[in-house]
């Protein structure tokens, strides 16, 4: 579950209760006191910023958790449900016990829920948190939406069967910190592998659909794109600085470029949200470093190896100066609320194209997180570049904005092109 609040509202809410992030689940839940009940309430507004559920929860022209999001899956088309507090189409009847089942056990009274809904990470969710959330959702504004029906087929759509999948593929983590780690990192520890959830994309999954915790946030293909690996290894072999991440993680925006698809969703609904406190702690736990001095200021050190990003002999030159420098610049430095700089961007740095072929297939569509902060829509060119007048771009994008050194041909696009077909 995947426009700033009140972050200096909640701020010292969180900070109080951050020591509780080890408490483990308690098999038999306890409700919330009616004491300070809007204390609660606010904080478990933040935790459910968090935990991303209005982007899951909430289409662009729906109510506020009135649910509707589709989701593809292998096995046919989920909709995300109504988790506002109305007590015909949402949560608003459910027990705390009730809400702890269907949050942390995926088991509503319903039913099985399908794992798309990511209990196995909210399993570590702990009791005070557990607490604030239902706090707030049954105080949410109720939302008369009613659910869809899902559109999958026979034999998946016998929910029953969900519990032969939570048998197997559901192993109950529980959140443990590390002890030789620091509060800071182990908050991020927990928030990573509870309500961030970010091991649902980023996680490569086997055969049945679970996450394999031994490639954990290794990367994986989610929804056309590759949710990238985010290993503290791999964002260090990449040039991620604390100051980078830190600032994608609060803005969806760095020098390593931006958010897109379903990373701005989770961007704009969650991590925006966030204040500096967790943003820090996820940093910390994602490259495995301390937090640095503040006064310590960034350093962007990494510079292309080409002899020069104008070099008109590369085959893709024509091509960048014709679809791609009147956004992003003539030297890819980007155009700030317009297009984001493509020297030193991430996705371009990264040795695996799938991103690069995709974005280029498909384009983006418009993000807008404010008025002072907004990208303009790029187009797809699948229809106007063949395999190897893409191929020739990427090689021109990485020789002279990244590190990259190596020529990309029109069967890697092609075979990615298939891939983005066929997913």
């Amino acid at each position: 579950m995947k426009p700033s609040v009140k972050i200096s509202a909640v701020c010292g809410l969180l900070l109080s209760t951050s020591a509780a992030y080890a408490q483990a689940p308690s098999p038999s839940a306890q409700a919330p006191s009616p004491e300070n009940m809007a204390q609660l309430i606010a904080q478990g507004k933040y935790l459910a910023a968090a935990g991303d559920c209005s982007g899951c929860h909430t289409i662009e022209s729906g109510q506020v958790y009135g649910g509707g999001r589709a989701f593809d899956t292998p096995f046919g088309t989920l909709y995300s449900t109504n988790i506002s507090s109305d007590k015909q189409h949402g949560i608003g009847k459910y027990s705390y016990q009730q809400f702890v089942d269907a949050v942390r056990n995926g088991v509503a009274p319903k039913g099985n829920l399908y794992p798309a809904m990511p209990y196995a990470s909210y399993h570590r969710i702990n009791d005070h948190d557990m607490q604030a959330l239902y706090a707030y959702f049954m105080h949410t504004k109720p939302a008369t939406q009613p659910n869809r029906e899902n559109g999958i087929g026979f034999p998946f759509n016998i929910r029953m069967g969900l519990k032969v999948w939570n048998l197997v593929a559901f192993d109950k983590a529980t959140f443990t910190p590390s002890a030789d780690k620091s509060p800071l990192w182990n908050r991020g520890k927990y928030l990573v592998q509870g309500l961030g959830h970010c091991g649902e994309c980023h996680t490569p999954r086997n055969f049945m659909m679970a996450t394999e915790q031994d490639h954990a946030l290794e990367g994986a293909v989610v929804n056309y794109l590759n949710a990238p690996n985010i290993t503290a290894k791999h964002l260090t072999q990449t040039h991620w600085t604390f100051h980078d991440l830190a600032q994608f993680l609060k803005t969806g925006q760095s020098s390593k470029g931006t958010a897109f698809d379903d990373m701005y969703i989770a961007e704009k609904h969650s991590l925006t949200h966030l204040n500096d406190h967790d943003v820090a702690a996820i940093t910390s736990y994602l490259l495995d470093q301390s937090q640095p001095s503040q006064h310590v200021e960034p350093q962007s050190t990494l510079t292309s190896l080409a002899a020069s990003q104008f070099d008109t002999t590369l085959p893709g030159y024509g091509t960048y100066m014709n679809k791609c420098s009147g956004c992003h610049g003539q030297s890819g430095q980007g155009i700030p609320n317009v297009a984001p700089a493509l020297k030193d961007n991430a996705t371009i740095e990264n040795s695996n194209i799938f991103n690069t072929v995709a974005v280029l297939n498909n384009g983006i569509k418009r993000q807008s997180y404010s008025q002072e902060q907004s990208y303009y829509a790029m187009p797809a060119y699948k229809d106007s570049l063949d395999n190897q007048q893409m191929a020739d771009l990427i090689t021109y994008l990485q020789k002279s904005f990244s590190t990259q050194m190596t020529t990309t041909t029109a069967k890697q696009v092609a075979d990615i092109k298939k891939q983005l077909a066929n997913d």
